[in-house]
Formats: structure tokens, sequence, C-alpha cells
């Protein structure tokens, strides 16, 4: 309900989108408008993004969007300069936060000056990375502004230099790999919610974090207190670093054998998936917040000047 309106906001849920992470998008944009009717507002119209989506926003007159796009043009600043230019109160992360998070060599910039733990990474050109290590392996190779594991490569020791697909940018994030246990942790605001370890046969990639049985998640994570506090107080840092809003999740890698120096942190998602399968749902539930409840806090939280 809006504050002070006595009654519920025509709400436009952004969804789809022109992003590598388009299918998940749709997916999550379906379910959170399913959740919002849930909670009872009356008008939730789903929109499919396109390049007129000023137009499309014009047509329907949303007193609040709730943005449910992934990757970029949707989490990477794009769509929230546009809703900031026509006045629409959104959910999560603003301009500058969103911009920050989904550019992965300034978001560690970002984490480094806050003092969090990350591994050793730099850009390189496409054709730098195909031509020999640019790093030692192992290490990895992503997008610099992808999410959702879109177009990762694990290149180990022994490895030739990796061959990258067309699709691949110009230039890339090059990482070191870092080992161990995956985990992830969401603030809801200025609290944390959990830790969540994230258990894969294999690479946590798209189809882990997507497809059903792609992946187990054991919340809370079977881990020592002090690396659960570590992963609450970083996720935490690294949203108020960013100067993200709303709800963001936060992932993590763990060595166990190097103890709490083994824990690193690997970036922040302003626009967390929303799907069934998704980690930040799973862990508003473990304190009580339904789907429901979570996308009507989201709605109510939303704001312009985020």
């Amino acid at each position: 309900m809006a504050a002070g309106s006595g009654r519920f906001p025509r709400v436009a849920v952004l969804k789809g989108g022109m992003s590598a992470e388009r299918e998940v998008s749709l997916v999550s944009g379906r379910e959170c408008a399913k959740a919002l009717r849930d909670a009872g507002y009356t008008e939730v119209v789903e929109v499919d993004c396109g390049p007129d989506l000023p137009a499309q926003l014009a047509e329907i007159k949303p007193e609040i969007v709730f943005n449910a796009l992934h990757g970029r043009w949707g989490e990477d600043g794009c769509v929230q300069g546009i809703l900031e230019w026509l006045r629409i109160p959104y959910t999560h992360s603003g301009v500058l936060a969103s911009a920050l998070a989904m550019d992965k060599a300034k978001a560690k910039e970002v984490y480094a000056a806050a003092g969090l733990p990350i591994v050793q990474s730099r850009l390189a050109s496409r054709e730098e990375v195909q031509a020999g290590h640019v790093l030692p392996p192992p290490y990895v190779v992503k997008p610099n502004n992808e999410g959702s594991s879109v177009g990762v490569y694990m290149v180990r020791a022994g490895d030739n230099a990796p061959r990258l697909a067309e699709t691949m940018p110009e230039v890339v994030m090059v990482e070191t790999y870092a080992p161990g246990r995956e985990f992830s942790a969401t603030v809801m605001g200025d609290r944390t919610l959990g830790v969540t370890d994230i258990i894969t046969d294999g690479w946590y990639d798209y189809d882990a974090k997507y497809k059903p049985g792609g992946s187990r998640h054991e919340l809370p994570a079977n881990i020592p207190d002090e690396v659960t506090a570590a992963c609450l107080d970083y996720a935490l840092r690294a949203h108020l670093a960013l100067g993200c809003r709303g709800v963001s999740r936060t992932d993590f890698r763990w060595d166990e054998a190097c103890g709490l120096a083994g824990l690193i942190l690997l970036e922040t998602n302003t626009q967390p998936g929303m799907t069934p399968t998704s980690l930040a749902p799973e862990q508003a539930a473990y304190h009580g917040i339904s789907f429901a409840q979570l996308c009507d806090w989201m709605v109510r939280d939303a704001s312009c000047n985020r």
C-alpha cells in the first residue's frame, strides 16, 4: 500500500528486456507480479521491456515500478535513469549503485577501498586472453558487465588459453580462481538475512542457478560462526559501500583450509533473482517473510533519488 495513500498503487512489473538474462527475468517478473496480486495489489501490469519502454510506461501510467529485469540495461543504471527522468518511484538500487555493481572492475575498486577481501583481477582484450595466459592459472574469464554466470570460462592449471565465443565482449574480466565452497548472503534494507551454502556437482553456472535440480541450497550454511558473521558483515558493508538500496545479494567463495582468511567476496547483485529457485526469497522465507510479503516490502520501499 502506498505510504499514506490508504490504497494499493498501480504497479508496473518490468521483466524480459534485451540482455542475455532475458528468459530468467521473464520468470522473475511473472513470479513477482503474481506475488503482488496475492498481497492485494489490484493493478499490476507486467511489461516486457523493449527499446520503447518510456512510451510503454507513458501508456500504463504506473505509480510505482517493480524492476524485475536482470543483466545489462535493466540492472546497470540504464532503466534506473529512465525512471528517474520520468520521476516514477522504483524498487532496488539507483543509477550509481546499479552501474557500479554491474561493472565488476569498478565494484572491485569499491570493495578494496572498503577493506573487503577480493582476488587479483584485471581487464584484458578478448584477443589478449586468447593469445596466452594473462594471469597464472587457475583463473576465470567472464564479461565485465553481465550476471548470472553468463559467459564464464574456467581455465585450470595445464589448460591452454581459452577460445572465447564471438558473443563475448571485446574487453573481459580475468580474475584469479577462488577455490572452495560458494556462499551467498542477502541484504534487505539495513539487515542481513542469512548465509546459504550453494551445493553443486560442478561449476555454479547459469544452468546450476536456474534449472530445477541444478543446485542445492543449505540454509543456514553449516559453517563456523565466525565465517557466518564475516559473510553477513561483508555483505552489508558491500551493500553500503556501493550505495545499494532495497534488496541485494553478495556472493562468496570460502577455502576451508585457509580458515577465515580463505573467505573471498566475488560480487554483489543489485537485482537478485526472484524465481522459485532463487536465493534471496529463500533467505527471506527463513525469517518468516513470505514471497508476497517480500515483494510488498520492496514496493513500499520504492522511491526516486535512490
